[in-house]
């Protein structure tokens, strides 16, 4: 897929419908043959639009107006350019863990939680949460997590969690400012709800810290699963993470995910993690497939806003 048809899709795909701002700039860029041509000269993986627009907005850059996003990209390029090729897309979106919960509440408990790509952690807090599927509450406190679910019932209990642990590349630590600078540069614009619950979530991990652990998906994911409580059902789960890796290392990380005891839940893209025999999906928004141990079960939307279970 060319950088021109990347940009059109996310528009279509992931932004229409759900942020104006995004889906404006994502097809003007689609059609700028010069700024095309100095993504083109990224790596791949640091072309994607979450990246391009969050960097402009943790910059200070415009993101309404094309147009001004535009002169502000381009007489910003080095220092766009720069932050880009550091940083990675590290959406910590807590949502999530209204389309993880009916799953971790079905599986023995007590649980051993073990994301991997964590980002700040946010997601490995699903006890401590409250959600709303429709009309029906589960849980209590802040942030309230809200889905819509079709086809399953929610579940009548939270996990009980008594481990936690992520593996990242680079882990982000809610306490430091310009961590969560970061954080909440990846916040769509029109988001107001989201970068509440960002906020809220994050006052929950700073007040209990996961263990991070800095490492490779593959290479040390074994290390750290041994360090789970025994006595404990060891869940290995990550969300919209793949889509980042190479094709080897996904396959290298399954092949070791599959060996450990417990187990796997994935929440990813059917192009990057696929499956045979899946329904169609409910719509033409980007979904991603929930499945527990290889087995898929729902459709769900990428900040977790809604789920439609299959299986």
């Amino acid at each position: 897929m060319t950088t021109a048809e990347i940009y059109a899709e996310f528009a279509a795909r992931e932004a229409h419908g759900v942020s104006p701002s995004y889906e404006r700039l994502a097809l003007a860029v689609a059609r700028d043959p010069e700024m095309l041509a100095l993504l083109r000269a990224l790596p791949p993986a640091k072309r994607q639009p979450n990246l391009l627009f969050a960097v402009v907005r943790l910059l200070g850059g415009p993101v309404e107006d094309p147009a001004a996003f535009r002169d502000y990209t381009m007489g910003n390029w080095p220092a766009v350019e720069a932050e880009m090729r550091t940083r990675a897309t590290q959406t910590n979106e807590a949502g999530r863990c209204a389309v993880l919960l009916p799953v971790l509440a079905a599986l023995p408990q007590p649980l051993a939680l073990l994301e991997v790509g964590a980002s700040a952690g946010l997601c490995l807090y699903p006890d401590r949460y409250a959600y709303r599927y429709g009309d029906r509450p589960v849980g209590s406190g802040e942030p309230v997590l809200k889905c819509e679910a079709t086809g399953v019932a929610p579940p009548a209990r939270l996990p009980d969690v008594v481990w936690r642990a992520g593996l990242d590349l680079n882990p982000l630590d809610v306490t430091d400012p310009a961590d969560l600078a970061w954080l909440d540069a990846l916040v769509w614009p029109e988001h107001e709800g989201r970068r509440a619950r960002l906020r809220a979530a994050a006052a929950v991990a700073a007040a209990e810290p996961p263990l991070l652990v800095r490492g490779d998906l593959a290479d040390d994911l074994q290390g750290l699963a041994a360090k789970a409580p025994a006595g404990a059902t060891l869940v290995v789960f990550h969300t919209s993470v793949l889509y980042q890796v190479p094709a080897p290392r996904r396959e290298a990380f399954a092949e070791v995910v599959r060996g450990l005891p417990g187990h796997w839940i994935a929440n990813e893209t059917a192009d990057v993690l696929p499956y045979a025999g899946l329904p169609e999906p409910p719509g033409a928004a980007l979904h991603s497939v929930l499945a527990l141990d290889g087995r898929p079960l729902a459709w769900t939307l990428p900040h977790g806003q809604a789920m439609t279970w299959f299986a």
